[in-house]
This record gives structure tokens, sequence and C-alpha cells, in this order.
């Protein structure tokens, strides 16, 4: 047989192959196929595969909670019915800046926007507001509101806003295998549920009630004339960076290390020219006046503003709170003379490696768009020693699993040339989904070990199947005879792992917990099964109980 004949007989057996090795290569090979350093600011251990494991398999924490935050829907129907100009959309800002005004609130604590069903709605994310308070802003800014029309809670569009930014911020902080995802209860409510393998309660609640809002703002004099009175301007926020490097210890002009850390950063093209004409401005450019004049910072990292003479200073300010000041240096004040906003780099500063990079995380992923109700959330935890026994005994069952199920075969019937093929395709069909898992980045838990042990059950049933309906009615004397009884095996297994499919997509695509792995995984199986691993046993069978 030439090779080419060889490939089209025996193709479905070369696609196993084919995937087993893939699988190999996204399970063992250091950064698997699609590798993501990105986020390789914070180390994490690494064991011998690219999997990565949840609660139940790496010990960790999982808290659910509610966003904070009340909601008055459908405020400009005629609008909404419309659409939004130029017009309306001024409107819209001129209702948000005038909330803000009236409740006295920051910028970021108010939100007026349109939905993607076209509504628009008003939002504060604070728990310090009444409802009677929200619908009297409203009012103030002309919009027909009353307490009834204000509900507890935030929208959608928000809630999803959340739960991106959580996990890019978990994602950027190296914390292998956490997600974030929603979960609405029976009555209605809206809980964001976060899952991080390795940490406990409290680190991930301080994670999680940093809001990250991130804000460069110039500190300089005043035109009044007297060296006491100073400015703040904002002249950058987290939505102006463009791109974050990691951070890196602070040098000197000799380019030695130094106390206190930088944040690289890149800024937006749009926001940079303004940047760059406020820093002039201001002074900050000039060498007898702004460069090199800041003192705020002092060498235990702490800013002090009880200090004499002007002060020339870019604050990195987060969540209102000063966490470092820096001067314009004489190489990018000489830039900013010029054409900085041709190549907008510069360097947030951070007096330690822990605030330099919650800095640059917060940069990465924006800021929460409201913060987490922490008095209302609930905690679930597991110690890593009992994540460690739970691994090692999930090993285990899959190891005798694969062995009892080996030992049947073989009894039913003790001969090799059936049963150790139909043994080493369940195995492969288990290393496949794990490459995959792999390859995806998908966190392992016990609910997805089930579902292995699901799949190396179900998997060796058809294979069952499809060897005793072409064994039992005699020999295969040729190869459409065994073509023949394939294909009635084959009708039987498919329509099998139809009804499997079918019964647990609702529990793959709902929020039921553990459920929705065992779910994910089985289904995958069943489908790697049909579509790869029993047509490969068939290739192989045939070969064995046919001249070909």
């Amino acid at each position: 047989m030439n090779p080419i004949a060889a490939v089209k007989s025996n193709w479905r057996l070369l696609l196993l192959v084919l995937f087993v090795t893939f699988a190999v290569v996204a399970l063992f090979i250091p950064g698997g196929i699609v590798a993501d350093s990105s986020y390789a600011e914070s180390t994490v251990d690494s064991g011998p595969t690219n999997l990565e494991f949840g609660l139940g398999l790496e010990g960790g924490t999982r808290i659910r909670v509610p966003a904070t935050g009340l909601t008055a829907e459908n405020i400009a129907p005629d609008m909404a019915d419309g659409g939004i100009d130029e017009q309306e959309s001024q409107r819209l800002e001129d209702i948000e800046s005038t909330m803000t005004d009236e409740l006295g609130l920051e910028p970021a604590d108010t939100s007026v926007d349109v939905q993607d069903d076209g509504t628009v709605t008003a939002e504060v994310f604070t728990d310090n507001v009444t409802e009677a308070e929200f619908a009297a802003a409203l009012q103030s800014a002309d919009v027909d509101a009353s307490e009834d029309d204000i509900r507890d809670g935030v929208t959608q569009k928000t809630r999803d806003d959340i739960i991106q930014t959580i996990q890019t911020k978990v994602n950027a902080a190296g914390l292998s295998g956490g997600t974030a995802y929603e979960q609405t209860t029976p009555g209605g409510e809206h809980y964001i549920v976060v899952e991080v393998p390795n940490m406990d309660a409290s680190e991930l609640r301080q994670l999680l009630s940093e809001r990250g809002v991130v804000e460069v703002v110039a500190y300089y004099p005043d035109d009044s004339g007297n060296q006491t009175n100073q400015s703040n301007q904002t002249v950058l926020t987290g939505d102006d960076i463009a791109d974050v490097d990691p951070p890196t210890q602070q040098t000197d002009s000799q380019g030695r290390e130094t106390s206190g850390y930088v944040v690289p950063v890149e800024v937006r093209s749009e926001a940079a020219s303004q940047f760059q004409q406020q820093m002039n401005d201001f002074g900050f450019t000039d060498q007898n006046e702004g460069v090199g004049r800041c003192s705020l910072r002092g060498d235990d990292g702490t800013v002090n503003f009880d200090q004499e003479g002007e002060q020339y200073c870019l604050l990195t300010v987060v969540d209102g709170e000063v966490i470092d000041a820096h001067s314009m240096g004489p190489g990018l004040a000489e830039s900013m003379r010029n054409d900085w906003a041709d190549n907008p780099t510069f360097q947030m500063g951070a007096p330690s490696q822990q605030h330099a990079q919650s800095l640059s995380v917060n940069l990465r992923a924006g800021s929460l768009r409201a913060p987490l109700d922490f008095e209302n959330d609930q905690v679930y935890s597991i110690e890593p020693a009992h994540a460690t026994q739970f691994k090692e005994f999930s090993l285990l069952i899959g190891f005798l699993s694969v062995i009892t199920v080996s030992g049947v075969v073989y009894a039913r019937y003790t001969d090799t040339r059936v049963a150790l093929p139909m043994i080493v395709t369940a195995v492969a069909e288990v290393v496949i989904l794990l490459g995959f898992a792999a390859l995806i980045r998908m966190p392992l838990d016990l609910s997805h070990v089930a579902g292995f042990i699901a799949v190396v059950g179900t998997g060796v049933d058809d294979l069952v199947i499809i060897a005793d309906e072409v064994m039992d009615e005699g020999d295969v004397s040729s190869e459409r005879v065994f073509q023949s009884r394939f294909r009635k095996a084959f009708w039987v297994i498919g329509a099998a792992a139809a009804t499997t499919v079918v019964a647990l997509s609702p529990l793959a695509v709902l929020s039921l917990g553990d459920l929705k792995g065992f779910a994910i995984i089985t289904i995958l199986g069943v489908l790697i099964g049909v579509l790869i691993t029993r047509p490969a046993y068939g290739d192989i069978l045939r070969r064995l109980l046919t001249d070909r």
C-alpha cells in the first residue's frame, strides 16, 4: 500500500495521534501552545504540568458579594425611543454632573448611561445615598423621577464591567486559576462570585476592596505669588493609560538602585498632547522653575505636604490616597518641551514593591465601576493541606478507575487484540481532555474530576458496544462486513451521545455551582469520543480483525 492510500485508509487513527500530540504539548511543554506571559509580574509555583486547579484541588477562597449601588431605570424614555444624538448625549452628561454635585459625590461614583436595550439609566455607587436623596438629585436635573423609580443594585452592564475588571485584576496579579462570574438567586438577587486558589479570605477581600481608581495629580504653585499656596490638578486618569510595563526599582542618574519603585506606562495618544501642554503651562518643564523641585517624599517613602518652598510634584493617587510624589526629571522635561507626544511614555512612582505591584495591577485592570458590599458577603474557604489530600485522592481514584475498567474489559473479551486498544483509546480520550483544559487554562476542581471518571466509563461503554456489534455476529471476513457492523454500532453511540449532550446542556449553562464543571467535562468528553476516539478505535479494530 502506497503512503497516500495508507493515510486515506487510516486518517481517523492519525487524527487521534495528532490530537494526543497536541494535548501532550499543551500539558507538559512550558507555556503550552498559546503561552500568555502578559501577566508575569507575579510568580506562581508551577507543577510538572500546565494544568490549573480550582479551590477543591488547590485550596483558596470563594467570595460571593453584591455590588453597592442604586439604580433609576428609563429616566429619559423620549431619548431612548429615538436614539441618542449629540445634543441628547450632552443632556445625559449634564444629568450626571448635576447628580454628582447635588449628592456631593466623586465623578466615579455616579453614572448616566445608555443600556443595551436603548433605555437610559442613572446609577450611584455608594451606600451613603438614600433613595429619596437620589430621586431629589434627579429632579434637580429636570428628570421626572420619584423614590418608587429607584431600586437597589446596579445594572447588568455595570455587573459585566465589574466581572471583567476583577478577572483582569486577578490575572494581572498572577493568581493562576482565579475566576469571576455572576450568580443570580431564584429571588432575582445578583451576586459577583470570585474564586481564587492559594489566597485566604482576608487577602481576597483586600484585593477586591481596592476599587483601583488611579490618577496622576499635578501639585504646583498657584498664581497668588504666595509660596504656601499650591494647586491640585488631575492631569491623567487610569483610562488615559494605554500600556503598562512591569514595576522596576528606581535608579539614580548613575544607574544605582534607590529606594522606591516605578511603573513604566504609555499614555494614550488622545490624552498625550493635553498632558504635555499642561506640564509646560504649569511650569513643570522649566529648568529654572519646576524641574527637580519636589521634596514631599521622605526617605521612608511617606508623603508629607508640610514642606517649605514651592513644590512641583506629580502625585500618584490611588482611591483618593496619595501613595507617592515625584518631580519632573531633566530628561523627561526636555522631551516634554519638544515632541514627547510622539512617544508618550513616562514612569509613575510608588514607595514600595507592593505598592508598585498594586498600582500596575490597577492600571492594567482599570477601576471597579462600583464597590462591593462586603457587609453582605458569603465566604467559602479550603485549606491548602486539605486540597492537597483531595488532589492525591482524585489521582488515586482516577488510576483505580482505569485499572478496574481495564480488568473488566479483559475479563469480558480475554483477547488483548480487542481489550488493549480499547483501554489505550479510553486513556487517550482523557489525555486530550486534559490537554484542552490546559490549553484554555480551565481551573480543574473536584467536579471536573467526577466528569473525567464519567468520561472513562461512558467511553469504554461505547467501545464495548462497537466491539460487541462487530464480533457477536461471527467472524469478520472482509472490510465490507466490518464497515456494515461498525456503522450500526456508531448509530447507537451517536444517539446515546446526543441524549447525553442534551440532558447535560442546562447544567453547563446555568449557574449551578460545581454541577457546571461536571457537565462541561462530560459533554466535551462525549464530543471528543464521538468525533475522534470512537472512529479511531474502529480503524484499529478493523486492522486487527480483517486482512487489511
